[in-house]
């Protein structure tokens, strides 16, 4: 997957009837706390079939919020007339593309920034950002066997007050980064192997402003 040659989804593109009846989050004023009903404890669905994309939008929002028939018919919104549709697996399985993700996050009024690697992380204005979306090479297994094949893998990191947490649907369990200077640390070694990307989850006044990205 190159997400610098993903398109944005159009503003004409309509996505109106996705979700069905069900009620958007509010995320005007950020992303909502901890999830799972337990006090301090992240909401973090776990890895089904090839959901992943699926898994890091729903643990960004802290509740089961896009299923994957509603996933399913954003990839129809998005290419009507294609078969086999370009933007999941063959399968049925999933592996959404970075298109689904953006356009999933548009319908909350957010927006998805591609980070360029070739800029330092000290220039990324964590403050700016509501969470951040990782797209890394991951081992594929078969049941408790791991095969010698990478394919391409979304996880969510964001934070709960002021410590970030990494919510991989691969993880057992939500594992704490840290603070700000552990936050960068995480990130720049995840963003280390090649095909490794990073999406920013941005309010569109701070994508338009570009206050995601500090002054040099």
């Amino acid at each position: 997957m190159a997400l610098e040659d993903a398109r944005a989804p159009q503003a004409s593109l309509d996505l109106g009837g996705v979700l069905g009846d069900q009620e958007l989050p509010d995320v005007g004023g950020g992303l909502p706390g901890f999830g799972s009903g337990v006090p301090g404890v992240p909401y973090h669905e776990r890895q089904r079939r090839q959901l992943c994309a699926l898994h890091a939008l729903n643990n960004l929002l802290q509740r089961p919020w896009l299923s994957q028939a509603q996933a399913d018919r954003i990839c129809q919104r998005l290419a009507p007339n294609s078969r086999p549709n370009p933007h999941r697996s063959l399968l049925g399985l999933g592996n959404y593309d970075v298109n689904v993700v953006m356009a999933a996050l548009g319908m909350l009024g957010l927006a998805a920034v591609w980070w360029d690697k070739r800029r330092p992380l000290e220039r990324l204005c964590v403050p700016r950002v509501l969470g951040f979306l990782l797209n890394v090479p991951s081992r594929v297994t078969l049941g408790a066997l791991a095969l010698p094949l990478r394919r391409p893998h979304w996880l969510c990191v964001r934070p709960f007050g002021p410590a970030f947490y990494n919510l991989d649907s691969k993880l057992a369990t939500p594992t704490r980064i840290g603070a700000e200077p552990q936050l960068r640390e995480f990130l720049r070694s995840a963003l280390a192997p090649a095909p490794s990307e990073l999406l920013l989850v941005v309010t569109r006044d701070v994508e338009e402003a570009g206050t995601w990205l500090s002054p040099e």
